[in-house]
């Protein structure tokens, strides 16, 4: 699908340029937004649509009404939780200084509280294949301003615009602590309201064995899977299940514990 960009309702200078260099940063067409609606710009251009606002960037794909930002998600509530009890830093070892790998960063949620555990002698680095969703994610954890005591762990993040498989291949071996992988959509969840308007535009890429393979190659501590309790994922690659009863989700690790 094409994608555009273009300024808030009533543009500024600073939103006409942000427009401008998002435009020449993406490879994509910069538009006046002439005062006209998401949905008229849906219409005439048959495109999906960057918004450039003075507080953030909003992603509008065609025949959706709500965009798509960047927010702290889960990690706002998550963050003011005993992160030790967390059950993605309890199941894959994660501690402070480590590398973890996030292959499906999606909202930067898990990466955010990845990145609060390593701190800042750690290394957080997220996957999105989609190189539009990926700036958008990557302008937020740059520019978000709620929220301070996550500013930190936000700037910390580095967002790859790659395919999660293909960045492995890239690595050499042992080269991340933790490696996690969460793919999305094999079953909707009624609360995952953030990724509604994204639901035609994100990566339905399922786990393979090239990608295990490959993630536990790169790990030196832990493989770690999140999906949905219904998933035969976790048996069939390999993982052993971490059951959480009466939630929809379940972890599942491969512990590697090599030796550094």
């Amino acid at each position: 699908m094409k994608t555009i960009v273009t300024t808030a309702y009533r543009p500024t200078d600073a939103t006409k340029l942000c427009a401008r260099e998002t435009a020449q940063l993406l490879g994509l067409q910069a538009v006046e937004r002439n005062k006209r609606p998401i949905y008229k710009l849906h219409e005439e251009l048959a495109a999906d649509v960057i918004v450039c606002k003075k507080e953030r960037l909003e992603l509008y794909p065609v025949g959706q009404s709500e965009p798509f930002f960047f927010h702290p998600n889960s990690a706002a509530f998550r963050s003011k939780r005993p992160l030790g009890n967390d059950p993605l830093i309890e199941v894959s070892g994660l501690e402070p200084g480590d590398a973890f790998l996030d292959c499906t960063l999606g909202m930067a949620s898990d990466a955010l509280i990845a990145s609060l555990v390593v701190g800042d002698t750690g290394r957080v680095v997220g996957c999105e294949s989609d190189p539009v969703i990926a700036h958008v994610i990557r302008e937020g954890l740059k520019n978000y301003e709620d929220m301070p005591k996550l500013h930190d762990s936000m700037r910390r993040i580095t967002v790859i615009p790659q395919n999660a498989v293909d960045y492995l291949n890239g690595l050499n071996d042992n080269s991340f602590d933790v490696v996690y992988m969460d793919p999305m959509f094999t079953e909707q969840i009624a609360e995952a309201s953030n990724f509604a308007p994204l639901r035609n535009n994100a990566d339905h890429g399922q786990l393979t064995e090239e990608w295990v393979e490959e993630a536990k190659r790169v790990a030196r501590k832990s493989v770690v899977l999140k999906a949905h309790f219904r998933s035969t994922d976790f048996e069939s690659f390999g993982f052993k299940r971490r059951v959480r009863p009466n939630t929809k989700f379940h972890f599942g690790v491969i512990q590697m514990n090599k030796t550094q």
